[in-house]
């Protein structure tokens, strides 16, 4: 397992930074665990939890059983900490069958032409505004990831 100490407190703080108030919260490796704990128990190939909201940018912890959507947000970047298990992010390319959601918001059933790299626990991802993503999920091996969503991209 790699170190993800340092490189995800550096991100957290840099992302809390930013809070309205000059506010400061902290999710202890222990708190994490706990969520992802209880993400896993829902039994759903993808489960989330809002953490904080903000004026430009928000925080959840997600999990995912396996393979969703493949994903394009035109006004919010993503920022992912993955803090346990891992997978294939496969990232730019074109959205197959896309279908807006909601304004801003495009799912399809995967990405033809797209990079592909294998991510896992301690690794950042940062994936711009507009670029279409999608986490490839081995059966039985999960995936956590805190996520920081930049808004009014």
């Amino acid at each position: 397992m790699r170190t993800l100490f340092p490189a995800f407190g550096f991100l957290l703080c840099a992302s809390l930074a930013c809070a309205q108030g000059g506010g400061v919260v902290v999710y202890s490796t222990a708190d994490l665990a706990k969520m992802s704990h209880e993400l896993s128990q829902k039994g759903a190939p993808f489960a989330s939890k809002d953490l904080e909201r903000y004026k430009d940018h928000y925080t959840m912890l997600a999990h995912r059983e396996a393979t969703g959507s493949s994903e394009v947000h035109e006004h919010e970047a993503d920022i992912f900490v993955i803090t346990s298990g891992g997978g294939v992010l496969v990232s730019g390319g074109k959205v197959i069958h896309p279908e807006t959601q909601k304004p801003g918001e495009i799912r399809g059933t995967g990405i033809e032409g797209g990079e592909k790299r294998t991510v896992a626990s301690g690794d950042i991802v940062h994936i711009a505004a507009g670029v279409p993503h999608q986490l490839l999920i081995e059966k039985g091996k999960p995936v956590t990831y805190f996520v920081v969503k930049v808004t009014g991209q």
